[in-house]
């Protein structure tokens, strides 16, 4: 056997060792490999979402999404630390099978554990007419994410749970992680959360100002119902749906 195939030979059985080891589709990576500054705080994997309860298809905390995902959020990264923020991401791909479990919740009207810190307004049977959750996710092709900033200087904290007047006087729950206040917490369904809206004060839309702005100048595009979500431009997989657990 010559040494280009030997070379060949050797360089397959790394490729397939690492495929075996992170257990991940090709092009998929855990987002902390490629950009360890990424603080992750994986909700759907606790009992800190709107199911109350750990998400069916999470049995991991790591956030995974496709390598074009990860580079590009990289770039992202290294800008935001520029302006003295890093990036915090509550999830990125979501198998299909979590999405299932969030249809079947939507159909069970007495599980409402988790109304009041998450769509207090709202009937829960609504979540997915309203735009809030959707039966074919943006997440579950792997290419979007949902994340917000924290100062450098600052550290994740547990939730503290608070009530919060907007600017018609309605009160509104909000959960504090120590991130950057944002004027409404992250998976709230609410018109509030809709990034451009009047409920809120001006230097809270200035704070999400500076992450969609940051975010769109490298390749992601916004979601107007929801200031954390975003989803790569030019995405690989724009009609794959994946189903592999998060693990």
């Amino acid at each position: 056997m010559n040494i280009v195939k030997i070379l060949f030979y050797s360089l397959l059985i790394m490729y397939i060792s690492g495929c075996a080891k992170n257990n991940l589709p090709n092009d998929f990576v855990f987002l902390t490999d490629v950009v360890p500054t990424i603080i992750e705080n994986v909700r759907y994997s606790t009992d800190k979402n709107f199911l109350g309860r750990p998400i069916v298809g999470y049995t991991s905390d790591r956030i995974i999404c496709t390598r074009a995902t990860a580079e590009k959020l990289k770039a992202v990264s290294q800008d935001f630390a520029k302006q003295g923020y890093k990036i915090v991401v509550y999830d990125g791909y979501r198998p299909q099978r979590s999405v299932d479990e969030f249809i079947k919740w939507s159909k069970v009207i007495g599980d409402q554990d988790a109304k009041s810190y998450y769509y207090p307004t709202i009937d829960k049977k609504n979540v997915f007419k309203l735009g809030y959750v959707a039966e074919k996710s943006g997440h579950t092709r792997g290419s979007t994410l949902d994340l917000t900033i924290i100062k450098d200087d600052q550290k994740l904290k547990p939730i503290v749970y608070s009530k919060r007047k907007l600017l018609n006087g309605e009160e509104i729950p909000f959960l504090n992680d120590n991130t950057v206040d944002m004027g409404s917490s992250f998976d709230l369904f609410h018109e509030v959360s809709h990034h451009d809206n009047k409920l809120i004060e001006e230097k809270y839309l200035e704070r999400r100002n500076i992450l969609r702005n940051t975010m769109k100048k490298h390749g992601f595009t916004d979601y107007h119902e929801e200031w954390w979500h975003y989803t790569l431009e030019n995405e690989p997989y724009p009609d794959t749906y994946f189903n592999f657990i998060v693990k």
